[in-house]
This record gives C-alpha cells, sequence and structure tokens, in this order.
C-alpha cells in the first residue's frame, strides 16, 4: 500500500468501489476510473474506498467495469471488503462518511460475515455436440416420445412438438437439480455458504457462487476435483476466484 498524499478536487463526486474495515488512511495509486487516485475515507471504524470522478454519472462502458474490477482486486490483497454496484457515485468526502454513518450497522454485519473469506465460482456444462441428442440418448421416455413423432409417413401435430419440447425442458431442469445437489454434497465441506445461479444456456448445469476461508482455497480446489470425479467425461467442470464476495453482500447502500 503507498503512503502517498492524497490530492482531491472539492467540485468532483466521490466514486465508491468497496467498503473496508478500519479507520487508517489508505492510498492505493492511480488503479481507478478514468486513472484516479484510489483511497479511503474513513468513519468510525470502516472506510469507503473511492476515487475522484469529474461527472455524476460514469457510463457502464468496459474500460470502467475493468478499473472497478482492479480496484478491487487491489484492495482484497490486504485483506476484507465489501464490494460496491458498479455506479454508485457520492457528492463528497462528507456524504461519504454520512453514507458510512448511516449504514454502519448493516457494514459491520456484513463485514463479519465475510471476514476472511473470498468467493469461488463453479460452473459446470454438459460437453456434448447436441443437448437435445444427449438426452434422446440416455432418457428413455424422451427417446420413445421423439421416436414416435419421427417415424415413417407420420405428421407430428404442432401440440405434439410442444409436448416434447416441454418434456425435454422438464428432463433438463430435474437432471440440474439433481446434479447440483450431488455436487452441493461435496463442496458444502470446503464452504461456508454456498448460492446458486440462473443458468443462461441449455448446456449449463449449474452456475455456483461459493463463499470460501482464504486460508482454504486449495481445500476447495481438491473439493473440486472430488466433486468431478463422480461424472463422466460428458460434463466439463470449471472454477474460478477468488474474487470480491459479491454475491454474499446483501447490502443495501443508503446514499
Amino acid at each position: 500500500m503507498e503512503k502517498a498524499t492524497i490530492k482531491t478536487t472539492g467540485s468532483n463526486g466521490r466514486y465508491l468501489y468497496a467498503v473496508v474495515p478500519g479507520s487508517q488512511e489508505r492510498v492505493y495509486g492511480c488503479l481507478g476510473i478514468n486513472g484516479g487516485n484510489v483511497y479511503t475515507i474513513a468513519a468510525k471504524d470502516v472506510a469507503a474506498v473511492v476515487s475522484d470522478v469529474p461527472h455524476q454519472k460514469i457510463r457502464p462502458e468496459r474500460r470502467h467495469f475493468a478499473a472497478h474490477q482492479a480496484v478491487l482486486k487491489r484492495v482484497m490483497l490486504d485483506g476484507d471488503l465489501l464490494p460496491m454496484s458498479f455506479g454508485i457515485i457520492s457528492q463528497g468526502p462528507k456524504a461519504v462518511r454520512a453514507i458510512l454513518s448511516r449504514n454502519n450497522k448493516s457494514v459491520q454485519q456484513q463485514l463479519k460475515r465475510i471476514s476472511g473469506k473470498a468467493e469461488m465460482g463453479i460452473k459446470v456444462t454438459w460437453d456434448v455436440p447436441n443437448i437435445f441428442e444427449y438426452f434422446i440418448d440416455v432418457n428413455r421416455e424422451l427417446r420413445e416420445a421423439r421416436n414416435k413423432l419421427v417415424q415413417p409417413n407420420y405428421l407430428p401435430t404442432q401440440q405434439e412438438k410442444i409436448e416434447i419440447g416441454r418434456m425435454f425442458e422438464e428432463i433438463l431442469n430435474l437432471e440440474r437439480e439433481r446434479h447440483t445437489k450431488q455436487v452441493e454434497r461435496v463442496m458444502s465441506k470446503r464452504c461456508s455458504e454456498i448460492k446458486r445461479s440462473k443458468c443462461r444456456t441449455e448446456i449449463e448445469v449449474m452456475n455456483l457462487s461459493c463463499l470460501v476461508d482464504r486460508t482454504l482455497l486449495s481445500d476447495f480446489e481438491a473439493g473440486v476435483l472430488e466433486a468431478a470425479s463422480h461424472f463422466d467425461d460428458s460434463f466439463a467442470f470449471d472454477f474460478n476466484g477468488p474474487w470480491a464476495p459479491h454475491n454474499f453482500v446483501d447490502l443495501e447502500i443508503d446514499v
């Protein structure tokens, strides 16, 4: 962490990246949005990680998202943090301190929840050429229903096509649930909390966010390998992190 003089412009807003424990002054360098100097503004026993911004609205551009994430990554090196959502701007130091004071109780509760921990992600997909044909092969009920529709000289109705699509969707979700529970049983021993995120494509089996003790990340990785060993080559496992614990911070900041 740098020890430098904090130079600010009174007319600027303050962009909020995170809240960290402690009241000491900290300076992280010119990592912020538009190359802004990143530093802390403290109130009582917590501090906001901020940088000066000349405008009261930051466009959701890739470079701004990248700067936001770069700041969180740097701050994580020093310990715990509560990441803020992209785009939160306060009027100035006085307003930032007022925000911290108003939200002190909830901030302390959330800091306790994530103390010493980081977020890790697990993503599992079906690694098959065609997900529908895969389920035709492995599910007899779906296979028999499909075979009825493709028999010679048979013209399926629109309702029959809709029904087989509904059947496929139901089987897909049942299999997702079964496989997700299987992975959660293995990983629950290695995670403080696990949260599910919605699958975005048909080939996704699960997207899990895991709150993990930072001293046990190698144990988490071993757990992923153990979970993967229960699946065949039709599945692909991937894990990522450590990240700031976005999915485990339930903090409604009153700006």
